[in-house]
């Protein structure tokens, strides 16, 4: 009787609870990833207060912010900054919609290749690539995948040269 009541209430309330969480998390990025002067700092305290799972990492800080590393996953080769949160299920439709809505609040409209080597992958909801500035593109890639949970929502952003989709020029 007690499991019944346990999945009962799990029924009615976890998943809310996971929305909200969820629903942090995207407004989090939609927020303070498309920033640039966003450090491993800033982004510890507000992306990581949703609850997500985070990576951050800048190697060329706009800003006079110091470097930060690499952690977690290895970096994209060609990037220099990835901001990504992850969360459990599939938060996939919210997400691109919020994210498009910043793009657009952020003036992050003019439409650029993919660099080579980008492409879907089962699970994306949206990829696209956008000129930050005439040197840089920002690529966005939000979807499903496999978490340590489960199915897992993922939103990135990374920043890196448009031409050859990465290194120094």
């Amino acid at each position: 009787m007690m499991r019944v009541a346990t999945l009962l209430f799990s029924a009615a309330f976890g998943t809310g609870a996971l929305a909200e969480s969820a629903d942090d998390a995207i407004a989090a990025f939609a927020k303070h990833c498309f920033s640039p002067f966003l450090t491993a700092k800033t982004a510890d305290a507000v992306l990581a207060v949703s609850g997500a799972r985070i990576e951050f990492y800048d190697l060329r800080p706009f800003s006079v912010a110091a470097v930060s590393p690499v952690t977690g996953r290895a970096a994209t080769p060609g990037t220099d900054r990835r901001c990504e949160v992850a969360m459990d299920g599939d938060h996939s439709a919210p997400a691109v919609a919020a994210t498009l809505a910043a793009l657009e609040r952020e003036g992050i409209s003019e439409e650029a290749a993919l660099p080579d080597g980008r492409a879907a992958t089962d699970g994306t909801a949206l990829l696209a690539a956008r000129y930050l500035n005439p040197q840089r593109i920002a690529v966005v890639h939000i979807g499903t995948r496999d978490g340590p949970n489960g199915l897992e929502t993922f939103l990135n952003v990374e920043r890196l040269y448009p031409q050859t989709g990465g290194g120094d020029q």
